[in-house]
């Protein structure tokens, strides 16, 4: 009798010594990051302006986040068309927040994206590796090449109709034009760059994305 007491005793006391542990682990699962809503491509498509359209585009996020394991969100391309049934990029990623590869909010809804209330800047916009995208030289970055095709005004919505700044709706390796922003926000004024809307490229061919800073790299968002 008097060791089944003692047993209990113990066990009581284990039980509640396990508590704080209990509790510990508990909140570490409440202190787990939120998964990856946001990246910059590793890689473009490689065929200048012309993605696939849209769906191509969006295959391509698709593709990059499930390569990573995160294939499991829906991700569409940061990107606007132009002319009848105009899509604005705006409202294709979903409400927010966003998160990169490492769990940091990159911005906690569309408004704060669209108005300097984001992250985004050459230190935390990553790709889905959780690369920078810049490579760096004798230990600096180098932003030789900056540029995300965005086809979008700097509050996110299309360009107008008239001049092509979106590569005939993302179809183009040829004629017409694609407006990118600065990934790294390192250029112009303080606070930077605007990061998807900076200037237009001087064709849609891969060599013209190239010549002024850009690899067609797309900034990707999961939708849900």
């Amino acid at each position: 009798m008097n060791n089944k007491r003692a047993l209990i005793a113990v066990a009581a006391t284990l039980g509640v010594l396990a508590l704080p542990w209990l509790s510990s682990v508990a909140q570490q699962d409440d202190d787990e990051p939120p998964p990856m809503g946001f990246f910059i491509t590793s890689v473009g498509i490689g065929d200048g302006g012309n993605l696939g359209g849209l769906a191509g585009a969006d295959a391509h996020c698709q593709s990059l986040a499930a390569a990573v394991g995160a294939g499991n969100r829906s991700w569409a391309a940061y990107l606007s068309t132009q002319g009848a049934g105009g899509v604005d990029a705006r409202d294709r990623i979903g409400a927010g927040p966003w998160a990169n590869v490492n769990g940091l909010i990159m911005a906690t809804s569309v408004e704060s994206l669209h108005y300097d209330n984001s992250n985004l800047n050459w230190e935390f916009t990553l790709d889905e590796n959780g690369n920078q995208f810049a490579s760096r030289i004798d230990g600096d970055p180098d932003f030789s090449e900056h540029d995300a095709l965005t086809g979008s005004q700097i509050d996110g919505t299309a360009m107008p109709s008239g001049q092509d700044q979106t590569c005939s709706n993302w179809t183009s390796n040829g004629e017409g034009s694609a407006r990118v922003g600065h990934a790294d926000r390192y250029s112009f004024t303080t606070p930077g760059s605007p990061w998807n809307s900076s200037h237009g490229t001087p064709g849609c061919t891969q060599e013209n994305l190239v010549a002024v800073g850009g690899a067609g790299l797309l900034y990707c968002f999961a939708t849900d």
